[in-house]
């Protein structure tokens, strides 16, 4: 991948367990890698042929010291292969590793899916890749020199040109053009330059899907992954009950902005995940310093695949105990 060579590799928690130092080393020395990760149930071997969402977190954060990964989260086989494709040029265009955040009931389940289709005039995105004839211009290159303010610095190929545009990788602290140095203020500046970065991410990767409920309502709902067939389903049966609720298919993290405005636009927001701790409502809290009060979790973590009544009924529960009046029964009074 340092090469230009599009590299991946596909794992499940503990491979994602064992390569934290990796993953660490190809975020600050930014280099282009794709995971797959197929989700199953922990911790160490737990349920190894059993489903779960429950690498969000681990995925998101990985490495230590201050990490933040891209992570793309389809729901189904079809978007899971869109998804790879696209995951390929956001490496490349971002210089960082992807996770495409799959698990064990779309890796190994038989599924209906649309076709999968590849069209043979697509258009690679290699990101910001300097040239011999650039760099023959004189044109100034630093490895970590942040030229056009989005925190996305330019890159050379080895060979590129007989004498220029060569450097040091490393996973060491170090300046603008890559010579080591653990002076705070180089180590400050790069450090702030990935957190550019990754809000340049928040408007490059998929962003989330919105449906609206048919009437006025003051509750959401926010999902992702393989969760959401069964959301289709549960809506109906959550109307069927009287309620209404808006939707919110999360797609990728960084998390954009819309996400702000959907948890804002409603009194609580009802999170539907595959596992025990909340690890989506916990991200949407950090990054988007929203009052956790207002996200309602929806848990199930029995390493069986999330059912349309599991949801209809967690969230029917919940609305009845709040006395939340039936549309059907507010329109007759």
């Amino acid at each position: 991948s340092w090469n230009g060579a599009r590299a991946f590799t596909a794992t499940s928690g503990p491979g994602i367990s064992l390569m934290q130092e990796f993953l660490g080393l190809a975020y600050f020395a930014e280099i282009p890698a794709v995971i797959f990760d197929v989700q199953r149930a922990g911790p160490s071997t737990g349920m190894p042929t059993r489903t779960q969402q429950c690498d969000m977190t681990i995925c998101a954060y990985a490495s230590h010291g201050d990490t933040k990964h891209v992570l793309l989260m389809p729901e189904d086989p079809a978007e899971a292969f869109e998804f790879g494709a696209a995951a390929f040029d956001l490496a490349d265009r971002l210089q960082t590793p992807i996770f495409v955040m799959l698990d064990l009931d779309i890796g190994m389940n038989h599924r209906l899916a649309r076709p999968l289709a590849w069209d043979d005039k697509r258009q690679y995105d290699r990101g910001k890749v300097m040239t011999a004839a650039e760099l023959e211009a004189g044109k100034d290159f630093g490895r970590y020199l942040d030229v056009d303010g989005d925190g996305i610095p330019y890159r050379t190929y080895p060979g590129t040109h007989p004498t220029r545009g060569s450097f040091f990788t490393r996973g060491t602290s170090r300046d603008r053009y890559a010579k080591y140095t653990e002076e705070a203020g180089p180590y400050v500046d790069n450090m702030q330059r990935l957190l550019r970065k990754f809000e340049t991410a928040k408007d490059t990767v998929p962003r989330p899907l919105l449906a609206n409920a048919p009437k006025p309502t003051k509750y959401g709902v926010i999902y992702y992954g393989s969760t959401s067939p069964a959301m289709d389903e549960a809506i109906a049966m959550i109307e069927a009950r009287g309620h209404q609720l808006d939707r919110m298919r999360i797609r990728a993290f960084p998390f954009h902005s819309s996400v702000n405005s959907f948890v804002a636009g409603h009194d609580f927001v009802y999170v539907v995940e595959q596992n025990r701790d909340g690890q989506m409502r916990s991200m949407i809290v950090n990054e988007c310093g929203i009052d956790p009060v207002r996200l309602i979790p929806i848990l199930h973590y029995d390493g069986t695949p999330i059912t349309a009544r599991f949801i209809a009924k967690a969230v029917g529960d919940h609305l009845d105990q709040l006395k939340v009046a039936p549309v059907r029964k507010a329109i007759r009074t």
